[in-house]
């Protein structure tokens, strides 16, 4: 009887808060800029206080959480049910990274995350040899592009661009490199990138620098100059606890879920305010308007993802573990990772699996009605949607943009409050809370999932379902840039 009495209160507690029948249109009202904006500006207060940033591993990360479990599980825990799902991985920190150039000069870098260690106290100090410009099959990406050149003992000058970074490394470490300088791309700031975890101990220590400094050694060493460059990589790594945080609505089916899901973390090298405090705020929001409604027949779940700029690490573990079942009772993902660069583009996640399809068009449908240049993009392996295209579940969902020229502050210190198109994030916001209402009520025309089931006694299978994921994993960590396209900024 007190079991049943304590359930009683708690329905009636819900109850109390949800007296109107949810729409779409009430949704939409909910989500208002000014909370949107106030959720930007206490993560980077957050970030502030804590070092500077947000991310795996780091007192921010616990300090967002914090912030996000205050409201979900605080201040609404009688309208949502809230838990952690716990995970381990490699942490990795680079405290001190440092280039000295060919005449004594301090150059100015970046390091990657998961960088690995030159000797120390004093790093490496070698002859920096060149190799030749790629812009095909990207530089250093194939075995051909280092024919003739004996890197043994010295450091490699490398093009940043087109294959996985780790690739160039790995290439550089194999034939006896000392370290790598890697010269970015593209004009501006070098951006970060993550190297993977799995590469520990295989590739070749290395610091990014500037398209111009890069161009300007390039030259001096075809013109036959010895170049003696110093690198110093102060790296160190250890398995640290992180975790996701799930708030589901009280309300609708659990064999019918619709999920929303945005990373809680950000990059080591700044406070992640759009790379993706603007999907963590808008996702939010849209739960707080959720509260206040009932007569949906779905049940909504709301996803923050832990260690994603790691290489998605929490939403794989996640989708990773799920049972035939589980994965069964999702019938649709939406993704929100970088919802208001400073200046947007409004691509709609829309790709093979024909699920993806009613859920992309209410996204796109929004924007297009709200006078923006909306068109579908498809999926790549950098964001948190690549475990559920795995499982064949339904996605979609919504992107601005990362790097120049839509977020020239991508995965940089400038990635603050000052780096968020106010507009994109609100209509972008709506738009996500549209697409959760109108799923709440009706999954109408959204099929189940895309699946293969593997047979538990065929240990090939079972063999090829584990390989699967591990490439999966490894992928995203290599192209991870949080775009729609997996061939961006790598």
């Amino acid at each position: 009887m007190k079991a049943a009495a304590t359930v009683a209160v708690a329905f009636f507690a819900w109850q109390s808060f949800a007296t109107e029948l949810l729409t779409p249109e009430k949704i939409e009202a909910g989500v208002k800029q000014v909370d949107l904006e106030r959720n930007l500006w206490n993560l980077n207060q957050i970030a502030k206080k804590n070092g500077g940033n947000r991310a795996f591993g780091l007192p921010g990360y616990k300090a967002s959480s914090d912030y996000v479990l205050e409201r979900v599980q605080t201040r609404f825990g009688d309208q949502f049910d809230t838990t952690l799902q716990y995970f381990n991985h490699t942490f990795e920190q680079t405290r001190d990274i440092s280039v000295t150039g060919p005449d004594g000069e301090d150059v100015p870098v970046i390091t990657l995350t998961y960088n690995n260690a030159t000797p120390m106290p004093g790093g490496v100090t070698a002859p920096l040899i060149d190799t030749p410009v790629n812009d095909v099959t990207g530089s250093g990406c194939e075995a051909a592009d280092w024919e003739g050149i004996d890197p043994t003992g010295k450091i490699v000058l490398i093009k940043r661009g087109t294959c996985a970074i780790y690739i160039k490394l790995r290439f550089a470490k194999d034939l006896g490199a000392l370290g790598a300088i890697l010269w970015h791309q593209v004009d501006g700031v070098p951006n970060s990138a993550t190297l993977d975890a799995s590469n520990i101990g295989l590739i070749a220590p290395v610091a990014v620098v500037a398209k111009s400094v890069g161009e300007a050694w390039k030259a001096r060493l075809a013109a036959g100059e010895e170049l003696i460059v110093n690198l110093l990589v102060d790296s160190v790594f250890e398995e640290r606890e992180s975790w996701n945080i799930f708030s589901e609505t009280k309300e609708g089916d659990p064999n019918n879920v619709v999920m929303l899901g945005a990373h809680l973390d950000g990059v080591q090298q700044g406070p992640g305010i759009n790379d993706d405090g603007s999907g963590t705020s808008g996702i939010l929001e849209i739960l707080t308007a959720f509260r206040h409604y009932k007569g949906f027949k779905n049940k909504v779940r709301f996803a923050w993802w832990g260690a994603e700029e790691s290489g998605l690490i929490g939403s794989l573990y996640y989708t990773s573990h799920l049972s035939e079942e589980e994965a069964d009772k999702i019938r649709f993902y939406f993704n929100y990772d970088m919802i208001g660069s400073p200046f947007p583009v409004y691509a709609v996640y829309k790709g093979d699996n024909p699920g993806d399809a009613p859920g992309a068009q209410i996204l796109l449908d929004y924007l297009l009605a709200k006078g923006k240049p909306a068109y579908y993009g498809g999926f790549g392996t950098g964001s948190d949607y690549v475990g559920f295209l795995q499982l064949g579940i339904p996605s979609s969902g919504l992107f601005t943009g990362a790097g120049a020229p839509t977020d020239p502050c991508y995965h940089l210190a400038c990635d603050d409050t000052s780096n968020i198109n106010a507009e994109a994030l609100t209509l972008n916001a709506k738009a996500a809370g549209v697409a959760a209402a109108k799923f709440a009520l009706s999954l109408d025309g959204v099929p189940p999932r895309i699946k293969t089931t593997i047979n538990r006694r065929n240990k090939m299978q079972i063999r090829a379902e584990f390989a699967k994921w591990e490439h999966a994993a490894q992928e995203a960590a290599d192209t991870h840039t949080c775009s729609h396209k997996n061939n961006n900024l790598v």
